[in-house]
């Protein structure tokens, strides 16, 4: 296939990351076209070094609303490029809005449950969204599987980063090998301080340094305070800003372990492996795939999907052990549970 494709995934910025075996396998599969890809401005970065994308368009938008006039001129400039093929990965309001404004002869779009009815009259061909029991790689690739993708021998996500903020990213993990992401964008999927620092006290009896960091609103910095108040001891990393700066951190560490949020989808990508904890969320749809990458479930969780912090007596995630972690722990670093004895 020749011409030009555009990619909308208009989402948050650990599905942007998710999206790419997708849009990898729709590339390899029509190579002879240039792949472009829309997302969110602020998700931009995530691919601007990946090589296989032709080119990356980051969309100003603000969470919770379209300002139609902001958004005109970089719509104008869409649709001078006169796409072939438009895909919709997201099926969401904002995603089948931009198709029928690109307005490329072919648009595709995924349906998604629940969604707005006018959504299907922005397509000139829909897929229904699989069921929510899938892993979410393998519904993003059912609807590039409509252009005849064939399904990808590995669903490996896929970013890079900016090669000349190595160095700077170097110095500020300074001996840094494992970090540990301690905040998630909801209360409810983060783990307990009290277990960080039960798994700090294990896997400081090996070689490899940990270190723990977070996100940078003042919560997630209150956060990282209690932490250090609890283990002084502990390597503590002031947050990575902006994103470029984080993806060339993340890109040089030997391990990462956090719940389910945007940076462990990004630190799978770059190569990283991972491990991730998943309480009211499914690590069966949303764990990276990959033998280098592990996940521990917590207890099945009564919280509402929508709910910001967690409603049971006893949140789900906190049902993940930190001895569990620590056995996770030594098989990514590659040492045998009786290699040394965790300390108390």
């Amino acid at each position: 296939m020749s011409g030009k494709i555009l990619a909308i995934q208009f989402k948050y910025l650990g599905d942007v990351a998710v999206a790419t075996p997708a849009l990898r396998s729709l590339k390899e599969h029509c190579g002879g076209a240039e792949l472009h890809v829309l997302v969110p401005e602020e998700a931009a970065p995530l691919l601007a070094h990946v090589r296989w994308i032709d080119r990356v368009w980051g969309f100003p938008r603000r969470r919770g609303r379209m300002n139609l006039r902001a958004a005109l001129p970089a719509v104008r400039e869409l649709r001078a490029q006169c796409f072939d093929v438009s895909v919709d990965l997201a099926g969401n309001d904002r995603g089948a809005l931009l198709s029928a404004l690109i307005r490329a002869p072919k648009r595709i779009g995924m349906l998604a449950p629940h969604g707005s009815l006018w959504r299907r009259a922005c397509y000139t061909q829909t897929v229904e969204a699989l069921d929510a029991t899938r892993h979410e790689s393998v519904r993003l690739w059912a609807v590039v599987a409509v252009l005849g993708v064939p399904f990808p021998d590995a669903l490996r996500m896929q970013l890079a980063p900016d090669p000349a903020l190595l160095a700077q990213a170097r110095a500020y993990l300074d001996r840094v090998e494992v970090l540990c992401f301690i905040n998630a964008g909801q209360p409810k999927r983060e783990w307990p301080l009290s277990h960080w620092a039960e798994f700090h006290a294990m896997a400081s009896a090996h070689g490899v340094v940990v270190g723990f960091s977070g996100g940078n609103t003042a919560r997630e910095r209150s956060l990282l305070r209690q932490l250090r108040e609890r283990i002084p001891q502990a390597t503590v990393l002031e947050p990575v800003e902006p994103l470029p700066a984080l993806l060339a951190a993340l890109a040089q560490l030997k391990g990462f372990i956090s719940a389910d949020t945007g940076p462990m989808h990004f630190a799978a990508a770059l190569g990283v492996p991972t491990i991730g904890l998943f309480g009211p969320t499914s690590a069966q749809c949303w764990a990276p795939l990959g033998d280098q990458h592990h996940w521990l479930q917590g207890t099945p969780c009564p919280c509402s999907g929508h709910a910001h912090a967690c409603e049971a007596r006893k949140p789900c995630i906190a049902a993940i052990t930190p001895r569990q972690l620590y056995a996770a722990f030594l098989r990514m670093i590659g040492q045998e549970a009786g290699a040394a004895s965790p300390r108390p």
